[in-house]
């Protein structure tokens, strides 16, 4: 089958091309600039054209007619190339019809990771650990892994392990074997209007899988007293010291990894697999390490800030946080729940809001707007992505000060382009 991938560099897409690559489709691509992701897909002979007007899939589908087209949630309606693929009854959709096609005709049980937080660490580490233990796996990861390629099938696997995420409502189409639900909060108002909407998105979830591992708290979230789905939950205050990685939320992560090591493989010891979860190497853009004193995070809530600042703390008595905030729309739901955030932070470098899928009528809140209502207001600073922010970033480094830059948008690309 020949699958044209529009969006192709993209942490959703990306992985999967790898995925449909192995299964042994064609893969031909698309999208508006290079990234770790086309650069790993042109190694493996995939080609990729770096712009969308329309003219690639055209000519494409000229010289080997395309079987299926994949498009990402950034695509809009009125793409050309979208356009052309359904003027030409090519079949189209989103990233998760193709891969629970490919899931469902190679018989795989799905092992998928939902919740607002924690995600993406907890399908890395999951990831790690079959590789680390010696057990095929085949895997969609939304992010660059240090140990492999972000999406891969093994013809060997059981095992299909998938970082599930519910914007656009992805995770709903899916009926996974065991789901993991890392950590709850509200989030992605673009796609739930509400608090209610967003709960109830989950209770789905949790209703299409046969048995759900989740936290106590996030229990309560769901208000799921009566829940009538086949769950375990776990106390999150239990003592975690069994495990040597740093920060308390990457903790509790592997703690859900461990559970479901043991649920679906009994004969392994807790010993090796407490020993595999404990040499996870991390994954991208999650606390990387970028240079000495310099990490990179994509967090872009306020429990996410929180958490990723108190594993900070474990490594350095003086952090320095560099913050993008994420979408405007998101800002307005979330204005309020930075007050204390920030705390760990000995300063603040607060940017202007990185814009994407954003409603016209919302004035765009300033830096100023969201700050303000920090309890540690007065550490923070407004900045630009310009050669002042720079050097201040390099005199925190060389006054070996940890600094983290965090942020979903492009502050990530910035501070790797400058350095």
């Amino acid at each position: 089958m020949v699958i044209y991938f529009s969006g192709i560099g993209g942490v959703g897409i990306g992985p999967l091309a790898e995925i449909a690559l192995d299964a042994g489709h064609t893969v031909i691509g698309s999208d508006l600039c290079a990234s770790p992701l086309t650069e790993q897909l042109a190694r493996r002979g995939v080609r990729i054209t770096l712009s969308q007007d329309g003219a690639d899939i055209a000519r494409t589908h000229e010289e080997t007619p395309i079987d299926w087209f994949v498009y990402s949630t950034a695509i809009p309606e009125n793409s050309p190339e979208l356009q052309f693929a359904r003027d030409q009854g090519i079949r189209t959709s989103k990233r998760d019809e193709l891969l629970a096609r490919i899931i469902s005709e190679n018989n795989l049980k799905l092992i998928a990771v939902a919740g607002t937080h924690g995600k993406t660490t907890t399908t890395s580490m999951l990831v790690w650990c079959f590789k680390a233990l010696g057990l095929p796996v085949s895997y969609s990861v939304g992010t660059t892994l240090a140990f492999g390629p972000s999406g891969a099938y093994d013809s060997e696997s059981e095992y299909f392990v998938y970082e599930c995420d519910e914007y656009d409502r992805n995770f709903l189409h899916f009926e996974p074997n065991l789901a993991v639900i890392a950590s709850l909060d509200y989030d992605h108002p673009d796609t739930y209007k509400n608090e209610h909407e967003y709960k109830n998105a989950f209770l789905q979830f949790m209703s299409q899988s046969s048995y759900t591992l989740l936290w106590e708290k996030d229990r309560r979230f769901l208000d799921g007293a009566d829940m009538s789905v086949d769950y375990e939950a776990y106390d999150e205050l239990m003592d975690l010291s069994r495990f040597s990685l740093v920060g308390d939320h990457v903790r509790h992560n592997a703690f859900l990894v461990q559970r479901v090591l043991e649920r679906i493989f009994p004969n392994l010891s807790s010993e090796q697999i407490v020993a595999s979860i404990d040499s996870f190497p991390g994954s991208g853009r999650r606390f990387e390490k970028l240079a000495e004193n310099l990490y990179s995070d994509y967090g872009h809530h306020p429990t996410e800030i929180a958490a990723t600042l108190q594993l900070a703390r474990e490594l350095s008595d003086h952090v320095v946080l560099i913050y993008q905030p994420h979408q405007n729309i998101r800002q307005y739901e979330l204005r309020h729940d930075y007050k204390n955030c920030m705390e760990l932070a000995d300063e603040i470098y607060w940017l202007p809001t990185y814009l994407s899928r954003e409603d016209p009528n919302l004035p765009v809140l300033t830096p100023e707007e969201l700050s303000m209502e920090l309890v540690n207001a007065s550490s923070a600073h407004t900045a630009e992505m310009n050669d002042e922010l720079w050097n201040e970033i390099s005199r925190h480094r060389t006054a070996s000060h940890l600094v983290l830059v965090m942020g979903a948008g492009d502050i990530d690309a910035w501070i790797r382009q400058r350095l």
